[in-house]
């Protein structure tokens, strides 16, 4: 038994005959609820921000930047160089979808540190609150890697396992999109909000980023047992390890470390 599931086409729906794509509309949706819920975060007398509505508007638009930018780059570098090194005009064409969580990642810490320099604010502090948010993101992400069937799962006779009617495979796979979007989504949002809300972590900037760093990368460690290698790359070692979980273990010590200097700089 498996579930059938007909192909969802790419394109939401068009406007004076341009397509727009479910891809773009969930990056367009996660920003909108993301740097709503940052700016009600951030007014909180306890996030030791106080940011005017220009700074907020100049760091929505570095934030965008570093996550595009970084994204992209990310998925070049570290999952298809050789094919865009042939073919380099690819490498914009971002509505064939590619981008790498890791890559944005880099971005927006990038970005953030580039702003809080600039500006003289708090960058752990900055820092926390994206971490925070950033969750959302991730879920509209995953749920436009499902419809575009991209990233899908690894081969599976589970009753859940999906089948797309009309593609060449017949074999049920593992709707690992779906699993990363409650993972990586659902339950990190909550457990990030929980931890900034009732933990008391705030006041040790870069603690709820450096958590969000380490409980991100066992989640996706986790899914990426269910989820298929990318065909251009495959397995990195003999015994099934994964860019995405190689990629995860890193993040997981730089978050290891950021929790470990906010916890020692911060002593009560």
């Amino acid at each position: 038994m498996a579930i059938v599931v007909n192909p969802i086409s790419p394109v939401a729906f068009s406007v004076f005959g341009i397509d727009v794509r479910w891809y773009a509309l969930a990056y367009i949706v996660s920003f909108i609820l993301v740097f709503w819920l940052f700016a009600k975060l951030a007014k909180d007398k306890d996030s030791g921000l106080k940011l005017s509505k220009k700074q907020y508007d100049d760091y929505m638009t570095w934030v965008i930047l570093g996550v595009v930018l970084g994204g992209r780059l990310g998925y070049v570098l570290f999952y298809n160089l050789p094919f865009f090194i042939a073919h380099p005009l690819e490498i914009f064409a971002l509505w064939h979808g590619g981008m790498s969580f890791h890559g944005g990642l880099t971005g927006v810490i990038l970005a953030t540190l580039l702003f809080a320099y600039r500006e003289k604010v708090s960058f752990l502090r900055m820092l926390d609150l994206a971490a925070v948010v950033a969750p959302m993101g991730l879920f509209f992400g995953r749920i436009a890697n499902f419809i575009n069937m991209e990233v899908m799962g690894r081969e599976t006779n589970m009753p859940w396992g999906v089948v797309f009617n009309g593609q060449n495979e017949i074999a049920p796979r593992h709707p690992s999109p779906l699993y990363e979007a409650f993972g990586e989504g659902i339950v990190l949002f909550t457990t990030m909000l929980l931890l900034y809300k009732y933990s008391g972590l705030k006041k040790r900037p870069g603690a709820i980023a450096g958590i969000m760093g380490m409980l991100y990368a066992i989640i996706r460690v986790v899914c990426e047992f269910f989820r298929a290698p990318d065909v251009q790359i495959g397995f990195l070692t003999s015994w099934g390890l994964t860019m995405g979980q190689l990629l995860s273990g890193v993040l997981f010590m730089v978050g290891l470390a950021i929790f470990i200097y906010s916890m020692k700089k911060h002593v009560d």
